[in-house]
C-alpha cells in the first residue's frame, strides 16, 4: 500500500501544481488513498519532496536516490506536526496536530538541548520541563523560531 501511495504522490506532483500538504492530501483521497497528516509528511519527507513557491516538486537529484534511513530533523517535524508553543514557569507546552506529538517530543529528544530535562507526549500535546525559567524561555523561543518560519 505504501508503495502505491508513494507512486501516487510521485504522479500527483508530476502532472499538477500541488501547492500545500492538505491539498496533497484530499488529492490523495480522490485517488482512494485516506492518510493522515502524519503519513504524509513522512512521504515527503521519504520522498524527498520539496516545496518552493509553486509547490511540492521531486529533488532535481541526477541518478537514483541514496536512501536516507535518517530521522527528521526537529525542524521538518516542527514543519510539519507543530502548531503553537507557550511557556508556563521552567515549561514549554508544545500544541501539535493530532498524533503528532509523540514523534516531536522524539526530535526534540534527540536534539540533546542541555536547557532540557525531558519531555512527555500525549496526542497533540508535548510538555517539555527546562531547568528553570530562564532555559524555558530559551526553548520556547527556538521552538517559536522554527515554527514561524
Amino acid at each position: 500500500m505504501k508503495m502505491l501511495r508513494h507512486n501516487a504522490i510521485r504522479e500527483l506532483v508530476a502532472a499538477s501544481l500541488v501547492a500545500n500538504q492538505d491539498e496533497l492530501r484530499r488529492k490523495l483521497r480522490r485517488r482512494g488513498f485516506a492518510v493522515t497528516q502524519a503519513t504524509l509528511s513522512r512521504d515527503i519527507h521519504e520522498l524527498r519532496l520539496s516545496k518552493g513557491p509553486g509547490g511540492y516538486s521531486m529533488s532535481n537529484g541526477a541518478g537514483p536516490a541514496i536512501e536516507d534511513n535518517s530521522p527528521p530533523s526537529l525542524t521538518e517535524m516542527m514543519e510539519g506536526f507543530g502548531l503553537r508553543v507557550r511557556r508556563a514557569m521552567n515549561q514549554v507546552v508544545l500544541t501539535a496536530v493530532a498524533g503528532g506529538a509523540q514523534p516531536l517530543a522524539a526530535a526534540l529528544d534527540r536534539e540533546g538541548w542541555a536547557d532540557i530535562v525531558g519531555t512527555i507526549a500525549g496526542d497533540d500535546t508535548v510538555l517539555v520541563i527546562c531547568s528553570d525559567i530562564h532555559h524555558a524561555t530559551d526553548v520556547e523561543a527556538r521552538l517559536r523560531t522554527m515554527l514561524e518560519s
